[in-house]
């Protein structure tokens, strides 16, 4: 018999799907087997299966090629664990492909060098600051000529400067968020286009409704610059050149006050610069002065047209292409500036979030209109922003970030608290000197007189006047109580600040003059005739304009001077958290020294004081803000810290405004509590000097 293992055998498939083996030459037919094993005869099959249990019996499935249930669940839990794993090694590559992100792109940096795009740069930055720095001054600057131009009470005014910060509020609150979903450049175009817009028109606005609604448009837009510019310039700098180089561009900000200080001391006070059309349409010296004002906004929009978009934004959104281009352009201009053309960006790959990508949901044009598919994008980038801000809230950022909050607040309350407190003071301080110098005139009698005289800064008491003559005079700041016009006759008159108290008027002529009845106060009149009266409100072009509030501004942006650069030097070199609480706390120190203040001038010299002081925390604020969140966060936290500073403020001015003329304990307390709060609390916070832009 021959063996059957050194047999050729033909493996052929019936009908049935089964194998059959058949031997070569045996012509006879094969045997299905399911594996190329050789027949065993019957005893040998019965030997193996004697004594065998039922339960210990093969599967007999297995026979016809079917798996056995245990090896499915087997090769079930097999695939599944396969599965894990491969989806814990996507995880980990892609989290350590975002992690070489920020390494990578800093290497990029430093191999493009710091050199005239940055530069380029900077200054159109610093324009777009500037621009902010001389929004803030220009509501209080042109505010005295204003109320009186268009009939503003005090209630009114103040309702102007609220609505300014507001808007500025809502501004960085909303820009900021969105620069990290449209992008830098495009939001800073949008924010100065709108600033630009709004503040041209109300230039030339003659109700104060239609005044207060321009302005607040303006703030909306100009709020949302700090945010940008700040994160904007920051993804374009390395790491040893962010902590000196944001603190220089935080100078335009001073350049702004100047500015705005400046030109409103050289075209405000004279009124005879502007011009009227008809009776309706005054252009007035103040308007010239808030058309100067637009320049620095021109000229950044111009400037920031030809800048290019961050590149690391471009990354975080997943659009290698165009940040990869950014990169090189910035490279070549740098190196070639500096005299070295040859020198090639090497950089080709570069990494990108496997996470961010473009989530945004459109209907497709054959299922909705093109307003439809505007409004989806729209509402799916508010989500987006929403999202963003909730992400603020996570637990790695949450303690950090409220104690960033906490320190914003508290600078923010005391500088602009005090920053109101101290032109107030001055002005009460005025106020209390001329009313010193008031004369006082009791039961005087004057008869057939003709007034040809200005009268200032009087009071006449239970006077009698009768067949008096006024005319083409100014009455400034007099007040008669209890007297008596008889036969009188008022020609030409221009007031101000000028009332009549519970007198009695009798066959008295006003022909041509701005005395209206809001004018005279509990007066009985009999026979009095008002002829071509000057209704409204009227701006004096002969009335002194008072110079020492524009001087004072011009000397409090002037003193940040020195701060600026000390912190600009020092900033990396001994860090944002000293530079925050030593600045801080050295600016509480000086808020003591406005307990000496009995003068005009001592409140000037305690006021540039404190400014070139606090500015170093400023900087240093700014500049630990852009570097403690990732940079798809960035302009959110930015513009969430901006807006909780302008609330500050709103709360500060109503507060150190309430104590002027009562007492300046509580507002110099009040200030020097917020900034050791604050300062001592900057001294928890993460020091982010040698911190990658994650």
């Amino acid at each position: 018999m021959d063996d059957p293992y050194h047999n050729n055998v033909n493996k052929q498939m019936t009908d049935g799907g089964q194998y059959t083996y058949t031997q070569d030459g045996g012509g006879q037919d094969g045997y299905p087997y399911q594996t190329n094993y050789p027949q065993q005869d019957e005893d040998a099959a019965s030997d193996a299966t004697e004594g065998a249990d039922e339960n210990d019996q093969m599967y007999e499935g297995e026979y016809q090629g079917i798996p056995h249930p245990d090896e499915i669940k087997e090769a079930r839990r097999a695939a599944r664990l396969e599965a894990k794993r491969k989806a814990r090694l996507a995880a980990q590559y892609e989290e350590e492909e975002e992690e070489n992100l920020p390494e990578q792109y800093e290497s990029i940096m430093e191999d493009c060098g710091h050199g005239r795009f940055q530069w380029t740069l900077f200054f159109v930055l610093g324009l777009a600051l500037m621009a902010d720095g001389v929004d803030g001054f220009v509501v209080g600057f042109v505010m005295p000529s204003a109320e009186k131009d268009m009939c503003i009470s005090n209630a009114d005014k103040g309702l102007l400067g609220l609505l300014v910060y507001v808007s500025m509020m809502v501004g960085a609150l909303v820009w900021g968020g969105l620069c990290d979903k449209m992008g830098r450049r495009k939001c800073l175009i949008y924010v100065l286009t709108i600033d630009l817009v709004f503040s041209f028109l109300s230039c030339f606005a003659q109700g104060y409704g239609f005044f207060l609604f321009l302005r607040f448009c303006s703030g909306f837009g100009i709020g949302g610059s700090i945010p940008i510019v700040y994160t904007y310039f920051t993804e374009f700098l390395q790491m040893d050149k962010r902590g000196e180089h944001l603190s220089w561009l935080c100078m335009f900000w001073m350049l702004g006050g100047l500015y705005a200080s400046f030109t409103a001391w050289g075209i405000i006070p004279h009124y005879g610069w502007g011009f009227t059309i008809g009776t309706q349409f005054q252009m007035h010296s103040w308007r010239l002065f808030m058309f100067v004002c637009l320049f620095p906004a021109l000229a950044a929009l111009i400037g920031v047209v030809f800048m290019p978009e961050s590149p690391r934004f471009l990354l975080e959104n997943a659009r290698h292409d165009e940040a990869w281009m950014i990169l090189r352009q910035v490279h070549d201009t740098n190196w070639k500036a500096k005299g070295e053309p040859e020198r090639v960006f090497t950089i080709t790959n570069i990494k990108t979030p496997q996470t961010q990508e473009d989530e945004f949901i459109e209907i497709q044009s054959d299922t909705g209109t093109a307003f439809q598919r505007w409004t989806v994008r729209k509402m799916t980038m508010l989500q987006q922003v929403m999202a963003n801000v909730m992400s603020l809230s996570a637990p790695e950022l949450r303690l950090q970030g409220l104690f960033l909050v906490i320190v914003w607040f508290c600078m923010a309350f005391s500088y602009h608290g005090l920053g109101v407190w101290f032109p107030d003071m001055i002005k009460y301080m005025q106020y209390e000197e001329y009313e010193s110098k008031v004369r006082v005139f009791h039961r005087e009698r004057v008869e057939r007189f003709h007034f040809n005289f200005s009268l200032v800064n009087q009071v006449h008491r239970e006077g009698e006047y009768i067949h008096d003559k006024f005319a083409n005079i100014e009455i400034k700041s007099v007040k008669f109580e209890e007297s008596l016009f008889e036969n009188c006759y008022f020609e030409d008159i221009k007031s101000t600040n000028t009332f009549f108290e519970n007198c009695t008027i009798k066959n008295t002529v006003f022909y041509n003059t701005d005395l209206w009845q809001e004018k005279f106060k509990n007066c009985r009149m009999e026979n009095t005739t008002f002829l071509h009266p000057k209704k409204g409100c009227h701006l004096n072009f002969q009335e002194e304009n008072d110079i020492v509030i524009y001087l004072v501004s011009f000397l409090g942006s002037l003193a940040v001077l020195p701060g600026n650069i000390i912190s600009a030097l020092f900033m990396d070199k001994i860090g944002r958290i000293r530079i925050i609480g030593g600045s801080m706390l050295a600016s509480s120190a000086c808020t003591f020294l406005l307990l000496l203040s009995f003068s005009q001038g001592a409140v000037i010299c305690w006021q540039c004081l404190f400014y070139a002081v606090s500015v170093a925390a400023w900087n240093g604020l700014e500049v630990i803000s852009v570097e403690l969140y990732p940079s798809s966060k960035r302009g959110t936290a930015f513009g969430i810290l901006n807006g909780i500073c302008k609330f500050a403020a709103i709360i500060a001015s109503f507060i150190f405004a309430a104590f002027i003329g009562i007492t300046k304990i509580i507002p110099i307390f009040l200030a020097f509590a917020a900034l050791v709060c604050g300062g001592l609390l900057a001294l928890k916070l993460p020091e982010t000097r040698e911190k990658i832009l994650s």
